[in-house]
């Protein structure tokens, strides 16, 4: 199980983060952060899933976070949506579930991330 803390970059950008290639190398890389998008049980699906296929078509993978299962519901039906948005462009949308602990207002909750990608 992964640990995120919801502390967003200070500049407003969506960051970057650095990865070693490998622990002898010590030659750092970079890649974009993956866009989160976060989901409530009041978010509407349909508005959503035009997030998720904007995400998709210009980064190709978008993460979507979701706790409780009202959120978890209005998520899956996005995600649903939101392949019919992009299959004209000839994108297939695979979805990619897992657990995450996420730290709000210092309480650690259990929610769901939905790795969402092109196949």
């Amino acid at each position: 199980m992964d640990t995120l803390e919801t502390t967003p970059p200070s500049n407003g950008s969506t960051g970057e983060k650095t990865l070693s290639a490998s622990p002898a190398a010590g030659i750092p890389r970079t890649r974009p952060a993956i866009e989160i998008l976060k989901v409530s049980a009041t978010s509407k699906p349909v508005a959503v899933a035009g997030a998720i296929a904007g995400v998709v078509r210009s980064q190709t993978r978008v993460e979507v976070q979701a706790i409780g299962a009202g959120a978890i519901n209005q998520a899956v039906k996005a995600i649903a949506i939101s392949r019919g948005y992009v299959a004209a462009g000839g994108i297939d949308l695979v979805c990619i579930p897992s657990f995450i602990d996420i730290s709000i207002d210092g309480e650690e909750r259990t929610g769901i991330r939905l790795l969402v990608e092109s196949r």
